[in-house]
């Protein structure tokens, strides 16, 4: 009885994992939402998109982009923005205006390699490594 019971468990429990699991695929350029490649086109006009993959875990769905010269950018199933990661110095155009004017007033030594906007607010990763935590509204808060 002890065998059945644990094995009813195993497979239950295994059924479980298999369905949380994430689903990737990888997409074309033209799978990403409109305004994801819209966003792509006007702040990464000279890069290359090398990979798309459309990621989908529960409910949400999400796009990685990876472009040349080390950019990997996130956006939602609409194709909001959800992150910007780089290699080297992210365009300003990618950052808050009032992150950037902050980050320009009072670290002007360094720039911006990472940009990320989630439910509790802002962070950007600086070129020294320091992390900066934001507000949603673009307002500092803490060095993390």
């Amino acid at each position: 009885m002890k065998k059945v019971i644990y094995s009813v468990f195993s497979l239950a429990f295994a059924l479980v994992m298999f369905t949380a699991c994430d689903k990737e695929s990888i997409v074309s350029a033209d799978g990403l939402p409109k305004s994801a490649q819209l966003f792509i086109t006007q702040h990464f006009p000279n890069h290359e998109i090398l990979q798309v993959v459309k990621e989908r875990d529960d409910l949400k769905t999400t796009y990685d982009v990876y472009l040349s010269d080390g950019f990997n950018l996130d956006f939602d199933k609409n194709g909001k923005i959800l992150g910007v990661e780089g290699t080297s110095k992210l365009p300003d155009s990618v950052v808050p205006e009032k992150i950037l004017a902050y980050v320009q007033a009072n670290y002007p030594d360094y720039f911006i390699r990472d940009w990320e906007l989630d439910d509790r607010g802002q962070e950007v990763a600086l070129s020294n490594g320091m992390d900066l935590k934001f507000d949603k509204n673009g307002n500092f808060l803490r060095i993390d």
